[in-house]
């Protein structure tokens, strides 16, 4: 399927590269995504700013709680461009499992990988919000126990940060990263198969 907003090419124009050299580590080259926003000057400068705090340390969750919303997110939003983005660049240092990483993509916080309550209620917060766009007051009063309120608005925030994404990747049909991985690479086996 053809892009349907194709990404900048390089070489970029200049107001273009200093603002995708920002974007993105340096000697990297820039992502579709950061690309694709580039089209559009201001909303990339924007971008820039609001997308670096959810991914620095000034977010007041760790790199594992951001990452298991990052991924359950695109997962449930079918964005396999950014999940596969984040899988390859973030999943080892936030210490994801395979097992994970595959349940965070096609199954539950019921999944037995998932032993602790903080991972259980970040899956299912991220799950609420997918699906009623709200949490209930049990998940609320589960979430407060464990987060603080920074936390709890870092979190929401985090959530609908991702989903915007996602419909931008998915609407733009970005194509997967060279060398990202893809869902179909992380399969769920059920006992049922014999598998």
């Amino acid at each position: 399927m053809a892009t349907r907003i194709p990404p900048l090419s390089a070489p970029y124009p200049g107001e273009s590269a200093a603002v995708l050299r920002r974007m993105m580590p340096s000697g990297e080259e820039p992502i579709a995504l950061f690309r694709t926003f580039a089209r559009n000057l201001p909303l990339a400068q924007a971008l820039h700013g609001w997308g670096s705090y959810q991914l620095s340390r000034r977010l007041s969750l760790g790199l594992r709680d951001r990452e298991l919303v990052i991924d359950r997110t695109c997962a449930r939003c079918g964005c396999e461009y950014e999940w596969g983005v984040h899988v390859a660049r973030f999943a080892d240092r936030a210490g994801l499992t395979t097992e994970e990483i595959t349940s965070l993509t096609h199954g539950s916080s019921a999944d037995p990988c998932w032993t602790g309550e903080r991972d259980r209620l970040l899956i299912d917060t991220a799950d609420a919000l997918h699906d009623g766009h709200d949490i209930d007051d049990t998940l609320w009063a589960r979430l407060s126990t464990h987060f603080s309120p920074e936390q709890i608005l870092d979190l929401l925030m985090l959530c609908g940060w991702y989903q915007a994404i996602s419909f931008t990747a998915r609407a733009t049909r970005l194509p997967p990263e060279p060398g990202a991985p893809r869902f179909d690479m992380f399969r769920a086996t059920d006992a049922r198969d014999g598998v």
